[in-house]
Protein backbone atom coordinates (compact mmCIF):
# COMPACT_ATOMS: atom_id res chain seq x y z
CA UNK A 1 0.00 0.00 0.00
CA UNK A 2 1.38 3.78 -1.00
CA UNK A 3 2.28 5.20 2.15
CA UNK A 4 -0.69 7.19 4.50
CA UNK A 5 -3.31 5.29 2.03
CA UNK A 6 -4.46 3.52 5.26
CA UNK A 7 -4.97 6.84 7.34
CA UNK A 8 -7.26 8.50 4.31
CA UNK A 9 -8.82 4.76 4.02
CA UNK A 10 -10.10 4.41 7.12
CA UNK A 11 -11.23 8.18 7.63
CA UNK A 12 -12.98 7.92 4.55
CA UNK A 13 -14.45 4.79 4.62
CA UNK A 14 -16.19 5.66 8.35
CA UNK A 15 -17.70 8.60 6.55
CA UNK A 16 -19.63 6.04 4.14
CA UNK A 17 -22.75 4.06 5.14
CA UNK A 18 -24.47 1.26 2.56
CA UNK A 19 -28.20 0.56 2.61
CA UNK A 20 -27.00 -3.33 2.95
CA UNK A 21 -26.34 -1.84 6.84
CA UNK A 22 -29.47 -2.31 8.79
CA UNK A 23 -29.59 0.24 11.48
CA UNK A 24 -30.13 -2.08 13.97
CA UNK A 25 -27.95 -4.69 13.92
CA UNK A 26 -25.55 -1.75 15.20
CA UNK A 27 -26.71 -3.11 18.78
CA UNK A 28 -24.13 -5.28 18.79
CA UNK A 29 -23.84 -7.66 22.05
CA UNK A 30 -20.52 -6.45 24.44
CA UNK A 31 -19.42 -10.21 24.23
CA UNK A 32 -18.90 -11.24 20.71
CA UNK A 33 -15.75 -13.18 19.08
CA UNK A 34 -15.05 -11.18 15.74
CA UNK A 35 -12.17 -12.66 14.15
CA UNK A 36 -10.71 -12.84 11.02
CA UNK A 37 -8.29 -15.78 9.32
CA UNK A 38 -4.46 -14.24 7.95
CA UNK A 39 -3.40 -16.72 5.58
CA UNK A 40 -0.23 -17.05 3.86
CA UNK A 41 -0.37 -20.26 2.20
CA UNK A 42 -0.11 -19.73 -1.77
CA UNK A 43 0.86 -16.33 -0.88
CA UNK A 44 3.37 -15.78 -3.88
CA UNK A 45 4.19 -11.42 -2.89
CA UNK A 46 5.63 -12.15 0.44
CA UNK A 47 8.81 -13.99 -0.77
CA UNK A 48 9.73 -10.86 -3.24
CA UNK A 49 8.65 -8.16 -0.49
CA UNK A 50 11.54 -7.10 2.34
CA UNK A 51 11.15 -7.90 6.19
CA UNK A 52 10.18 -3.70 6.01
CA UNK A 53 7.73 -4.40 3.99
CA UNK A 54 6.00 -7.05 4.96
CA UNK A 55 5.88 -5.94 8.63
CA UNK A 56 4.76 -2.96 6.93
CA UNK A 57 1.45 -4.28 5.72
CA UNK A 58 1.48 -6.69 8.44
CA UNK A 59 0.94 -3.24 10.73
CA UNK A 60 -1.25 -1.79 8.72
CA UNK A 61 -3.67 -4.56 7.62
CA UNK A 62 -4.09 -5.23 11.81
CA UNK A 63 -4.74 -1.07 11.99
CA UNK A 64 -7.86 -1.48 9.75
CA UNK A 65 -8.68 -4.87 11.66
CA UNK A 66 -8.51 -2.92 14.68
CA UNK A 67 -10.42 0.06 13.43
CA UNK A 68 -12.94 -2.34 11.89
CA UNK A 69 -14.06 -3.85 15.31
CA UNK A 70 -12.27 -6.77 14.86
CA UNK A 71 -11.03 -8.53 18.31
CA UNK A 72 -9.00 -11.68 16.97
CA UNK A 73 -6.35 -12.73 14.32
CA UNK A 74 -6.42 -16.20 12.92
CA UNK A 75 -2.97 -16.58 11.92
CA UNK A 76 -1.24 -19.35 9.24
CA UNK A 77 2.13 -20.31 11.29
CA UNK A 78 2.33 -23.54 9.66
CA UNK A 79 0.85 -24.43 6.12
CA UNK A 80 2.68 -27.41 5.04
CA UNK A 81 4.93 -28.99 7.69
CA UNK A 82 6.97 -26.01 7.84
CA UNK A 83 7.21 -22.81 10.03
CA UNK A 84 6.12 -19.29 9.72
CA UNK A 85 8.56 -18.49 12.94
CA UNK A 86 11.86 -20.14 14.08
CA UNK A 87 12.03 -23.84 14.74
CA UNK A 88 13.99 -26.36 15.64
CA UNK A 89 11.23 -29.61 15.05
CA UNK A 90 10.23 -28.26 11.10
CA UNK A 91 12.05 -25.89 8.20
CA UNK A 92 11.00 -22.24 7.64
CA UNK A 93 7.99 -22.02 5.23
CA UNK A 94 9.02 -21.29 1.95
CA UNK A 95 6.16 -19.06 1.73
CA UNK A 96 8.27 -16.42 3.76
CA UNK A 97 11.63 -16.18 1.46
CA UNK A 98 10.85 -18.62 -1.69
CA UNK A 99 12.65 -21.62 -0.32
CA UNK A 100 12.17 -24.06 2.09
CA UNK A 101 14.52 -24.16 4.85
CA UNK A 102 15.71 -20.70 4.44
CA UNK A 103 15.94 -17.91 7.16
CA UNK A 104 15.08 -14.66 6.15
CA UNK A 105 17.51 -11.66 5.81
CA UNK A 106 17.89 -9.80 7.97
CA UNK A 107 16.57 -12.01 10.42
CA UNK A 108 13.02 -11.87 12.33
CA UNK A 109 10.40 -14.11 13.66
CA UNK A 110 7.21 -12.90 11.90
CA UNK A 111 4.88 -14.94 14.53
CA UNK A 112 6.14 -13.36 17.63
CA UNK A 113 6.00 -9.90 15.55
CA UNK A 114 2.35 -10.44 15.01
CA UNK A 115 1.68 -11.61 18.75
CA UNK A 116 3.16 -8.42 19.73
CA UNK A 117 1.43 -6.35 17.12
CA UNK A 118 -2.04 -7.59 17.81
CA UNK A 119 -2.15 -7.39 21.73
CA UNK A 120 -0.87 -4.27 21.37
CA UNK A 121 -4.29 -3.07 19.62
CA UNK A 122 -5.84 -5.36 21.85
CA UNK A 123 -6.56 -8.04 19.46
CA UNK A 124 -5.88 -12.18 20.62
CA UNK A 125 -3.48 -13.80 17.99
CA UNK A 126 -4.82 -17.31 17.28
CA UNK A 127 -2.16 -19.72 15.74
CA UNK A 128 -3.50 -21.41 12.59
CA UNK A 129 -1.77 -24.49 11.80
CA UNK A 130 -2.92 -27.74 8.95
CA UNK A 131 -1.85 -31.08 11.13
CA UNK A 132 -1.43 -33.04 7.44
CA UNK A 133 -0.79 -31.43 4.35
CA UNK A 134 2.90 -31.43 3.77
CA UNK A 135 2.88 -30.09 -0.22
CA UNK A 136 0.39 -28.62 -2.56
CA UNK A 137 1.69 -30.37 -5.58
CA UNK A 138 4.16 -32.37 -6.77
CA UNK A 139 6.62 -30.07 -8.49
CA UNK A 140 7.32 -28.58 -4.41
CA UNK A 141 11.11 -29.15 -3.73
CA UNK A 142 11.39 -29.81 -0.26
CA UNK A 143 14.05 -28.78 2.12
CA UNK A 144 17.11 -31.05 2.42
CA UNK A 145 16.59 -31.75 6.17
CA UNK A 146 12.93 -32.29 6.27
CA UNK A 147 11.48 -34.85 8.43
CA UNK A 148 10.03 -36.61 5.12
CA UNK A 149 13.56 -37.91 4.18
CA UNK A 150 14.47 -39.38 7.97
CA UNK A 151 11.11 -41.04 7.96
CA UNK A 152 9.16 -41.54 4.80
CA UNK A 153 7.13 -44.45 5.89
CA UNK A 154 4.78 -41.85 7.82
CA UNK A 155 3.55 -40.26 4.85
CA UNK A 156 1.12 -40.98 2.37
CA UNK A 157 0.72 -39.04 -1.31
CA UNK A 158 -2.61 -38.57 -2.97
CA UNK A 159 -2.99 -37.48 -5.81
CA UNK A 160 0.18 -34.63 -6.49
CA UNK A 161 0.38 -33.79 -2.79
CA UNK A 162 2.17 -35.33 0.35
CA UNK A 163 0.25 -35.60 3.73
CA UNK A 164 1.20 -37.19 7.02
CA UNK A 165 -0.14 -40.26 7.81
CA UNK A 166 -2.86 -39.65 10.16
CA UNK A 167 -2.70 -43.17 11.27
CA UNK A 168 1.42 -43.58 11.85
CA UNK A 169 1.91 -42.62 15.82
CA UNK A 170 4.95 -40.93 14.92
CA UNK A 171 2.82 -38.61 12.36
CA UNK A 172 0.54 -37.70 15.30
CA UNK A 173 3.57 -37.32 17.80
CA UNK A 174 5.50 -34.86 15.85
CA UNK A 175 2.62 -32.71 15.23
CA UNK A 176 1.98 -32.56 18.98
CA UNK A 177 5.72 -32.08 19.63
CA UNK A 178 5.49 -29.09 17.13
CA UNK A 179 2.23 -27.55 18.94
CA UNK A 180 3.45 -28.11 22.54
CA UNK A 181 6.93 -26.13 21.15
CA UNK A 182 4.92 -23.16 19.96
CA UNK A 183 2.79 -23.20 23.27
CA UNK A 184 5.67 -22.83 25.42
CA UNK A 185 7.57 -20.49 23.33
CA UNK A 186 4.66 -17.84 22.25
CA UNK A 187 2.15 -16.33 24.03
CA UNK A 188 -0.45 -17.14 21.49
CA UNK A 189 -4.08 -17.42 22.78
CA UNK A 190 -5.33 -20.14 20.67
CA UNK A 191 -4.38 -23.27 18.72
CA UNK A 192 -6.18 -23.16 15.52
CA UNK A 193 -6.97 -26.00 12.61
CA UNK A 194 -9.49 -25.86 9.88
CA UNK A 195 -10.96 -27.74 7.58
CA UNK A 196 -8.46 -29.99 6.21
CA UNK A 197 -8.04 -33.48 8.30
CA UNK A 198 -7.74 -36.92 5.79
CA UNK A 199 -7.97 -34.98 2.17
CA UNK A 200 -11.00 -33.35 0.24
CA UNK A 201 -11.28 -36.95 -1.86
CA UNK A 202 -10.10 -37.03 -5.54
CA UNK A 203 -13.16 -38.70 -7.47
CA UNK A 204 -12.18 -42.44 -8.19
CA UNK A 205 -8.69 -42.59 -6.29
CA UNK A 206 -9.06 -43.88 -2.92
CA UNK A 207 -6.76 -42.65 -0.03
CA UNK A 208 -3.56 -44.99 -0.36
CA UNK A 209 -3.97 -46.11 3.63
CA UNK A 210 -4.07 -49.39 2.70
CA UNK A 211 -0.83 -50.78 4.66
CA UNK A 212 -1.44 -48.27 7.28
CA UNK A 213 -5.03 -50.52 7.44
CA UNK A 214 -3.70 -53.69 7.69
CA UNK A 215 -0.81 -52.80 10.33
CA UNK A 216 -3.29 -50.86 12.98
CA UNK A 217 -6.66 -51.07 11.41
CA UNK A 218 -7.59 -54.53 11.48
CA UNK A 219 -5.50 -55.74 14.51
CA UNK A 220 -8.08 -52.83 16.77
CA UNK A 221 -10.65 -54.79 15.42
CA UNK A 222 -11.91 -52.64 12.34
CA UNK A 223 -13.11 -53.71 9.00
CA UNK A 224 -13.30 -52.69 5.21
CA UNK A 225 -17.20 -51.70 6.47
CA UNK A 226 -16.03 -49.55 9.69
CA UNK A 227 -12.79 -48.10 7.91
CA UNK A 228 -14.54 -44.88 8.18
CA UNK A 229 -14.35 -45.60 11.95
CA UNK A 230 -11.03 -46.34 11.91
CA UNK A 231 -10.14 -43.11 10.26
CA UNK A 232 -12.43 -40.66 12.58
CA UNK A 233 -10.69 -42.40 15.28
CA UNK A 234 -6.84 -41.44 13.85
CA UNK A 235 -7.99 -37.96 14.15
CA UNK A 236 -9.27 -38.16 17.43
CA UNK A 237 -6.32 -39.66 18.97
CA UNK A 238 -4.63 -36.36 17.23
CA UNK A 239 -6.90 -34.13 18.74
CA UNK A 240 -7.02 -35.56 22.30
CA UNK A 241 -3.60 -35.54 22.54
CA UNK A 242 -3.17 -31.67 21.46
CA UNK A 243 -5.51 -30.76 23.63
CA UNK A 244 -4.13 -32.43 26.10
CA UNK A 245 -0.76 -30.97 25.30
CA UNK A 246 -1.86 -27.53 25.24
CA UNK A 247 -3.34 -28.43 29.18
CA UNK A 248 -0.40 -29.53 30.53
CA UNK A 249 1.51 -26.37 29.08
CA UNK A 250 -0.33 -23.65 29.69
CA UNK A 251 -4.28 -24.77 30.18
CA UNK A 252 -5.80 -20.95 29.49
CA UNK A 253 -4.78 -21.83 25.74
CA UNK A 254 -7.51 -22.41 23.75
CA UNK A 255 -7.87 -24.90 21.22
CA UNK A 256 -10.18 -24.46 18.17
CA UNK A 257 -11.27 -26.35 14.78
CA UNK A 258 -13.12 -24.66 11.79
CA UNK A 259 -14.62 -27.52 9.83
CA UNK A 260 -16.38 -27.92 6.88
CA UNK A 261 -19.54 -25.89 6.98
CA UNK A 262 -21.68 -29.45 6.33
CA UNK A 263 -21.57 -31.81 9.62
CA UNK A 264 -23.74 -34.77 8.01
CA UNK A 265 -26.45 -34.28 5.34
CA UNK A 266 -29.76 -35.72 6.76
CA UNK A 267 -29.85 -38.27 3.53
CA UNK A 268 -26.90 -39.99 5.74
CA UNK A 269 -27.88 -38.98 8.98
CA UNK A 270 -32.23 -38.29 10.11
CA UNK A 271 -30.08 -35.76 12.29
CA UNK A 272 -28.08 -34.25 9.82
CA UNK A 273 -28.90 -30.81 8.27
CA UNK A 274 -31.23 -30.02 5.71
CA UNK A 275 -28.43 -30.37 2.81
CA UNK A 276 -26.47 -32.29 -0.15
CA UNK A 277 -23.60 -31.58 0.21
CA UNK A 278 -19.45 -33.17 0.91
CA UNK A 279 -19.37 -34.60 4.48
CA UNK A 280 -17.18 -33.23 7.20
CA UNK A 281 -17.85 -36.68 9.08
CA UNK A 282 -17.92 -39.07 6.01
CA UNK A 283 -15.38 -37.94 3.73
CA UNK A 284 -12.90 -35.72 5.37
CA UNK A 285 -13.61 -38.32 8.65
CA UNK A 286 -13.70 -35.26 11.44
CA UNK A 287 -16.27 -36.30 14.02
CA UNK A 288 -16.30 -32.61 15.43
CA UNK A 289 -19.25 -32.16 17.50
CA UNK A 290 -17.51 -35.48 19.70
CA UNK A 291 -14.15 -33.57 19.88
CA UNK A 292 -16.44 -30.88 20.96
CA UNK A 293 -18.42 -32.90 23.24
CA UNK A 294 -15.51 -34.90 25.14
CA UNK A 295 -14.22 -31.17 26.09
CA UNK A 296 -11.27 -31.67 23.39
CA UNK A 297 -11.84 -28.43 21.78
CA UNK A 298 -13.10 -24.62 23.27
CA UNK A 299 -14.71 -23.18 20.34
CA UNK A 300 -16.15 -24.27 16.67
CA UNK A 301 -16.17 -22.36 13.88
CA UNK A 302 -18.14 -24.48 11.02
CA UNK A 303 -17.28 -22.61 7.45
CA UNK A 304 -21.05 -21.65 6.47
CA UNK A 305 -19.48 -19.89 3.40
CA UNK A 306 -22.72 -19.99 0.76
CA UNK A 307 -25.24 -17.52 0.47
CA UNK A 308 -29.05 -17.85 1.74
CA UNK A 309 -30.79 -19.66 -0.64
CA UNK A 310 -27.90 -21.79 -1.89
CA UNK A 311 -30.37 -24.83 -2.40
CA UNK A 312 -27.66 -27.65 -1.71
CA UNK A 313 -26.17 -25.94 1.37
CA UNK A 314 -28.23 -23.06 2.30
CA UNK A 315 -26.45 -20.69 4.87
CA UNK A 316 -29.65 -19.69 7.05
CA UNK A 317 -30.54 -23.74 7.52
CA UNK A 318 -26.69 -24.28 8.37
CA UNK A 319 -26.61 -21.56 11.17
CA UNK A 320 -30.00 -23.15 12.77
CA UNK A 321 -28.33 -26.50 13.05
CA UNK A 322 -25.28 -25.58 14.65
CA UNK A 323 -27.02 -23.12 16.72
CA UNK A 324 -30.30 -25.72 17.51
CA UNK A 325 -27.42 -28.30 18.36
CA UNK A 326 -25.61 -26.71 20.95
CA UNK A 327 -22.57 -28.57 21.23
CA UNK A 328 -20.15 -27.73 24.37
CA UNK A 329 -17.56 -24.89 23.64
CA UNK A 330 -18.55 -21.61 21.42
CA UNK A 331 -19.61 -21.06 18.16
CA UNK A 332 -18.48 -19.03 15.58
CA UNK A 333 -19.29 -18.71 12.02
CA UNK A 334 -16.91 -19.14 9.20
CA UNK A 335 -17.83 -16.21 6.92
CA UNK A 336 -16.72 -15.81 3.32
CA UNK A 337 -16.76 -12.20 2.48
CA UNK A 338 -17.17 -13.09 -1.27
CA UNK A 339 -20.46 -14.31 -0.40
CA UNK A 340 -21.99 -10.62 1.21
CA UNK A 341 -23.19 -8.82 -1.89
CA UNK A 342 -25.51 -11.50 -2.74
CA UNK A 343 -28.93 -10.08 -2.68
CA UNK A 344 -31.20 -10.34 0.00
CA UNK A 345 -33.65 -13.23 -0.99
CA UNK A 346 -36.62 -10.48 0.50
CA UNK A 347 -35.63 -7.15 -0.64
CA UNK A 348 -33.18 -8.09 -3.80
CA UNK A 349 -32.06 -3.67 -3.43
CA UNK A 350 -29.90 -4.54 -0.09
CA UNK A 351 -27.04 -7.80 0.15
CA UNK A 352 -27.59 -10.81 2.22
CA UNK A 353 -25.15 -9.02 4.91
CA UNK A 354 -28.20 -7.82 7.32
CA UNK A 355 -29.85 -10.92 7.64
CA UNK A 356 -26.95 -12.98 8.36
CA UNK A 357 -25.60 -10.32 11.09
CA UNK A 358 -28.96 -10.68 12.28
CA UNK A 359 -28.95 -14.86 12.80
CA UNK A 360 -25.62 -14.48 14.08
CA UNK A 361 -27.21 -11.81 16.95
CA UNK A 362 -30.42 -13.16 17.52
CA UNK A 363 -29.60 -16.97 17.42
CA UNK A 364 -29.17 -17.99 21.45
CA UNK A 365 -25.83 -20.28 20.87
CA UNK A 366 -23.93 -18.57 18.21
CA UNK A 367 -21.20 -16.26 19.55
CA UNK A 368 -19.64 -14.29 16.40
CA UNK A 369 -17.74 -14.70 13.75
CA UNK A 370 -14.51 -15.59 12.10
CA UNK A 371 -14.22 -13.27 8.56
CA UNK A 372 -12.67 -15.11 5.32
CA UNK A 373 -10.58 -14.16 3.97
CA UNK A 374 -9.41 -11.03 6.64
CA UNK A 375 -6.91 -9.62 4.20
CA UNK A 376 -10.24 -8.74 2.34
CA UNK A 377 -10.94 -6.77 5.22
CA UNK A 378 -8.39 -4.57 4.43
CA UNK A 379 -8.83 -4.20 1.12
CA UNK A 380 -12.22 -3.12 1.40
CA UNK A 381 -13.93 -5.93 -0.77
CA UNK A 382 -17.71 -5.70 -1.17
CA UNK A 383 -17.75 -2.50 1.17
CA UNK A 384 -16.97 -5.11 4.26
CA UNK A 385 -14.60 -2.55 6.27
CA UNK A 386 -17.25 -0.24 5.76
CA UNK A 387 -19.93 -2.04 6.66
CA UNK A 388 -18.51 -3.36 9.92
CA UNK A 389 -16.08 -0.14 10.96
CA UNK A 390 -19.79 2.07 10.94
CA UNK A 391 -22.19 -0.55 11.81
CA UNK A 392 -21.99 -4.18 12.58
CA UNK A 393 -18.32 -3.30 14.47
CA UNK A 394 -18.67 0.04 15.43
CA UNK A 395 -18.37 -0.68 19.55
CA UNK A 396 -15.70 -2.23 20.68
CA UNK A 397 -16.62 -6.02 22.02
CA UNK A 398 -14.95 -8.39 24.76
CA UNK A 399 -14.70 -12.15 23.61
CA UNK A 400 -17.21 -14.16 24.98
CA UNK A 401 -15.50 -15.80 28.38
CA UNK A 402 -14.32 -19.30 28.42
CA UNK A 403 -15.90 -20.09 31.83
CA UNK A 404 -15.36 -24.03 31.08
CA UNK A 405 -11.40 -23.63 31.24
CA UNK A 406 -12.02 -20.64 34.40
CA UNK A 407 -14.93 -18.54 35.88
CA UNK A 408 -13.07 -16.75 38.14
CA UNK A 409 -13.18 -12.64 37.63
CA UNK A 410 -9.65 -11.48 38.08
CA UNK A 411 -9.32 -8.56 41.26
CA UNK A 412 -9.99 -4.86 40.07
CA UNK A 413 -7.63 -2.49 39.42
CA UNK A 414 -6.56 0.41 42.02
CA UNK A 415 -5.78 4.32 42.54
CA UNK A 416 -8.02 4.73 39.03
CA UNK A 417 -6.37 8.28 38.75
CA UNK A 418 -5.47 11.70 36.06
CA UNK A 419 -2.51 13.19 35.60
CA UNK A 420 -1.06 15.28 32.86
CA UNK A 421 -3.87 13.74 30.71
CA UNK A 422 -3.10 10.49 30.96
CA UNK A 423 -5.74 7.85 32.69
CA UNK A 424 -3.55 5.64 34.58
CA UNK A 425 -4.28 2.34 37.35
CA UNK A 426 -2.75 0.27 40.07
CA UNK A 427 -2.58 -3.57 39.27
CA UNK A 428 -2.51 -6.03 42.21
CA UNK A 429 -0.13 -8.44 41.94
CA UNK A 430 -1.13 -11.83 41.61
CA UNK A 431 0.98 -15.65 40.74
CA UNK A 432 -1.70 -17.48 39.88
CA UNK A 433 -1.56 -17.25 35.68
CA UNK A 434 -5.12 -17.97 35.24
CA UNK A 435 -6.12 -14.33 37.05
CA UNK A 436 -3.25 -12.41 36.16
CA UNK A 437 -4.71 -9.29 33.95
CA UNK A 438 -5.01 -9.95 30.28
CA UNK A 439 -6.43 -6.94 28.64
CA UNK A 440 -7.48 -3.96 30.35
CA UNK A 441 -10.76 -2.19 29.29
CA UNK A 442 -11.68 1.39 29.65
CA UNK A 443 -14.94 2.98 29.60
CA UNK A 444 -15.80 6.39 29.27
CA UNK A 445 -19.30 7.97 30.44
CA UNK A 446 -20.67 11.21 29.39
CA UNK A 447 -21.24 14.02 32.70
CA UNK A 448 -24.11 12.92 34.83
CA UNK A 449 -24.45 9.57 33.28
CA UNK A 450 -24.64 6.74 35.50
CA UNK A 451 -21.85 4.32 34.89
CA UNK A 452 -22.81 1.42 33.29
CA UNK A 453 -20.04 -1.54 31.82
CA UNK A 454 -22.81 -3.48 30.37
CA UNK A 455 -23.19 -1.63 27.50
CA UNK A 456 -20.45 -2.26 25.16
CA UNK A 457 -20.71 1.52 23.22
CA UNK A 458 -18.76 2.88 26.21
CA UNK A 459 -15.72 1.09 25.85
CA UNK A 460 -13.02 3.23 24.40
CA UNK A 461 -9.95 1.32 24.94
CA UNK A 462 -8.71 -2.38 24.91
CA UNK A 463 -5.48 -2.59 26.05
CA UNK A 464 -1.99 -4.39 27.53
CA UNK A 465 -1.15 -0.90 29.47
CA UNK A 466 -1.88 0.39 32.65
CA UNK A 467 -2.84 3.74 31.42
CA UNK A 468 -4.34 5.68 28.31
CA UNK A 469 -3.77 9.57 27.60
CA UNK A 470 -7.00 11.32 27.30
CA UNK A 471 -8.05 14.45 25.04
CA UNK A 472 -9.20 18.04 26.49
CA UNK A 473 -12.54 17.12 26.07
CA UNK A 474 -12.67 14.56 28.54
CA UNK A 475 -12.00 16.22 31.49
CA UNK A 476 -15.51 16.10 32.46
CA UNK A 477 -16.37 12.41 31.97
CA UNK A 478 -16.24 9.49 34.29
CA UNK A 479 -14.05 6.65 33.70
CA UNK A 480 -14.29 3.13 34.51
CA UNK A 481 -11.79 0.46 34.32
CA UNK A 482 -12.16 -3.32 34.45
CA UNK A 483 -9.58 -6.75 33.96
CA UNK A 484 -10.08 -9.38 31.62
CA UNK A 485 -7.98 -12.55 32.68
CA UNK A 486 -6.65 -14.87 29.93
CA UNK A 487 -10.58 -16.55 29.89
CA UNK A 488 -11.97 -13.11 29.85
CA UNK A 489 -13.76 -13.04 32.87
CA UNK A 490 -14.38 -9.34 33.91
CA UNK A 491 -13.18 -7.59 36.99
CA UNK A 492 -15.81 -5.66 39.00
CA UNK A 493 -15.06 -1.72 37.52
CA UNK A 494 -13.32 0.91 39.21
CA UNK A 495 -14.51 4.25 38.94
CA UNK A 496 -12.93 7.69 38.22
CA UNK A 497 -15.04 10.99 38.02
Amino acid sequence: MKKGFVRLFILGALLLMFSSCAADASKSDKREFRGAWLHIVGNQTIKTMTTEEIQKWFIETLDILQSAGCNAVIFQVRPQADAFFPSELEPWTRFLTGEQGKAPNPYWDPLQFMIDESHKRGMELHAWLNPYRVTSDDTEVLWKDHLYFKNPDIFLKYGKQLYFDPAEPAAREHTVKVIADLVSRYDVDAIHFDDYFYPYPIAGEEFPDGKSFEKYGKPAGYTEETKGDWRRHNVEILIRDVHEAISQIKPWVRFGISPFGIHRNIKQDPEGSQTNGLSNYDELFADVPLWAEKGYIDYIAPQLYWKIGFERADFEVLINWWNDKNYKGQLYVGQSISTFDAPDLVNPNTTQMARKMELVRTLPNVDGNIWWPGWSIATNAVHMYDSLATTYQKNLALIPAYTDLDKVAPAPVKKLRVENSTLSWDVKETSDEMQKPNFFIVYKFPKGKKADITDNKYIVAITKESSIKLKDEDIDSTFAVTVVDRCWNESKPTLKK
